[in-house]
Order: structure tokens, then sequence, then C-alpha cells
């Protein structure tokens, strides 16, 4: 069965039972979009973060607040996440409801409101703005400065169905440390943002969208991340518009046993489906894989195979373009502190059937992620 298989089920908000009580889910969208003066691209991201609702009230609660850690009280907000990649100006905008401000339907399709802010399957709009005083003086608020405001619609193209492991079953008995559905790999985009008073516009046809979602109790160490519908055949010179690759994982957590570094890859090649995924253990999936920091650049090495297929990624993206993004779990601790995001990563894939080369795919605006746990900072979990 292909991996294609959309699934809107699974992007309705997890957080009911123990994950309402120490909990996270969150809805992530990347894209490019064009200055509306000049026609030069820049990547973008939105991303709406719920966590711990059990504990909320009129006000966000913030895990990173010193009267909150001496307290023992968790987080417990509406995250709103907005900002953009390379330049000078490049940032991560957080903005935060309490529970009692925030509307989420928990049924299928989602929606998550909180003032001019709102996501759903179709559509999302809102606004950031953030003043450098503040992001000085609400260290809590883990973010930089500056500001955001979009108007998209979304079509989600291509999915990225990982199967059991996120299958109705599993949801309910919330076993997996961190869940992923990816259900539009693949993701159209249009309309309009404005970032620090520039204007930008969003095409489908060459927005490079992506949309999917992670839930559950804690992050993964290491935590990667690969993803792009920016392909091209270096042996044929076609551009591969039916295409989009997405790799993601980590170390896999099942209740309290860790699993080993595992990741989850799947790569539709013009309407062709290629899966590399260790929970279907009949098809004999491998992983081999290499994230490290060089002084200029975060590097990715990625070989998987099956009985049949295998698929060798190699991506960089320059630090220059990224962000280190700031997240905290919902007990409280913030062990992720360099946590590298990018959204304008390139290389190759080079994929193999039964040991025979069929083709070697050049890849441009790829979203990127790699961070493993600060070891200095102490568990407590």
């Amino acid at each position: 069965m292909s991996f294609n298989k959309h699934d809107i089920s699974r992007n309705a908000c997890q957080l009911f039972g123990k994950q309402a009580r120490c909990g996270y889910d969150w809805w992530w969208h990347s894209l490019t979009a064009y200055d509306a003066k000049t026609g030069t691209p820049r990547p973008f991201f939105i991303e709406f973060f719920l966590c711990n609702p059990a504990h909320g009230g009129d006000t966000p609660q913030f895990g990173q607040r010193k009267e909150n850690k001496e307290k023992g009280l968790p987080p417990s907000y509406l995250m709103v996440k907005a900002g953009a990649w390379c330049g000078a100006d490049r940032t991560q905008l957080h903005r935060f409801f309490g529970w009692k401000q925030t509307m989420v339907d928990m049924g299928v399709p989602y929606s998550v409101k909180a003032g001019d802010c709102m996501v759903s399957e179709t559509e999302t709009h809102g606004s950031v703005d953030i003043s450098p005083a503040e992001a000085q003086s609400h260290p809590e608020w883990m973010c930089g400065s500056g500001s955001m405001s979009w108007n998209l619609k979304i079509r989600k193209q291509v999915a990225f169905n990982v199967g059991y492991g996120a299958s109705r079953p599993m949801r309910q008995w919330q076993l997996f440390e961190m869940f992923w559905h990816a259900e539009g790999m693949k993701t159209e985009y249009e309309g309009e943002i404005t970032f620090n008073g520039k204007r930008y516009l969003v095409h489908p046809h060459n927005c490079f969208g992506y949309a999917d979602k992670n839930w559950g109790k804690d992050f993964t160490t290491p935590w990667v991340w690969l993803s792009s519908c920016n392909l091209t055949s270096e042996l044929t010179g076609r551009k591969l518009t039916n295409s989009v690759f997405d790799i993601g994982g980590g170390k896999p957590k099942v209740g309290p046993v860790a699993l080993p570094r595992q990741l989850l890859s799947a790569l539709w090649y013009e309407g062709k489906a290629y899966e590399f995924n260790f929970s279907k253990f009949w098809t004999g999936c491998r992983t081999r894989f290499r994230c490290h920091e060089t002084d200029t650049q975060i590097v990715w090495h990625v070989e998987q195979r099956t009985w049949l297929n295998r698929m060798v990624t190699d991506i960089v993206c320059e630090k220059a373009d990224m962000l280190l993004v700031n997240y905290e779990a919902p007990n409280g601790l913030k062990r992720h502190n360099r946590l590298w995001n990018g959204g304008n990563g390139h290389g190759t894939i080079c994929l193999y059937r039964h040991g025979k080369l069929i083709d070697r795919i050049h890849v441009e605006n790829a979203g990127c992620e790699y961070g493993e746990y600060d070891v200095l900072t102490p568990y407590k979990g």
C-alpha cells in the first residue's frame, strides 16, 4: 500500500487523556514566498503549538519562568510561531494565548482559533508582532523580534502516512513519546505574507510548500527532518513536478523503551512510491545516518535500503540561513538548545532499485532540522 494516503483524522487534535495533562500538539507549515516588488524568493514558516490544556487558564503559563519552575508549574498555552529564514532579519516570533482564549475543534477536520490567528486543513491567517524591548524583557517567550502577518489558502497534494505507528489504536493508547503525520508533504499555498513591512506573494506553482504535524509527551533526540518538492533529475535535466521526499525521526521511544536510531522516509517519484519505514519490518528496512555541524554548515547524510530499493540523501544548509528554534517540553524542561532549523537546504538524492541507479536528483528549497539534547542539562523526567 502506498504511503500517499490522506487521513485527516490523524490531523485532529490529540490532547486528550494523559496528553492533556502532559502533552503537546502542533501543526507546521513552511513555504517559499516572493517579494512583491523585486520577485526575490524567501522561505517562511508558520506553526500552531498547543501545550498542556489541563493546566490552562485565562493567560498563558510559561514553563521557563523562574517562579513557575520553583512551584513546579508546567507550560500551558497556544504558541503561534511564525518567521522567516535567510537574511539579516531572519527570526522566529512567538505569540501566546491562554487556553481560555483559544478555541480548538477536536473533531475532523480540526481547527484552532485565537485572536486573529487561525489554522485549519484549508487555510491559515494571523499576525505576530514582537518589539526588541519585549523580546529582551521576556526571555520566557524564547523568541526574537519583528512582525509578520499572513493570509493563506492550503491545498495538500501528497501525504506521507507513516502507517500503523500513528494509527487509531496507537493514538488512543498514546504509546509513542513523539508521533508524526505529514498530511501535506507536498502542499500548495496561495496568498500573501507581510514580514517586517515587506509584502510577499505566495503562488501555488512555486511555493514548494510543506505541512505536517507532531504530537506527544516529549521530543526526540537526535531530531532529524528533511523534505523538499523542488527536485530536478540530474540524469535528464527534467524538473520532477510530481515528486517530493520526506525524512524524519531520530530515536523513537515506546513508553520508557528507546528504539535504535531510526528514520522514516518516503520518496514520491513522479507518481511512484518508495518508502523506507522501519515499522514495516517485512520490507527489510535498514537505516544509517550522520548529522553534524561544521563552522558554516549543518550536514545530513542518510542511507536507507529495503530488500528492493536504496536511497542515499545528502543535504547541507548554511548556518547563516538557519535559526536555532526554541521549544519547551510539556514537563517544563528545555533540553533542545541547539535545534538547527532551515528552509533553504540543498543537495542530492540517489535512488536505486535492485542495485541499479534510477535517478540522481538535485534538491533545492529543502526544509531541514537537526539537534540533540544539551548533555549539560539534567533530565528529571
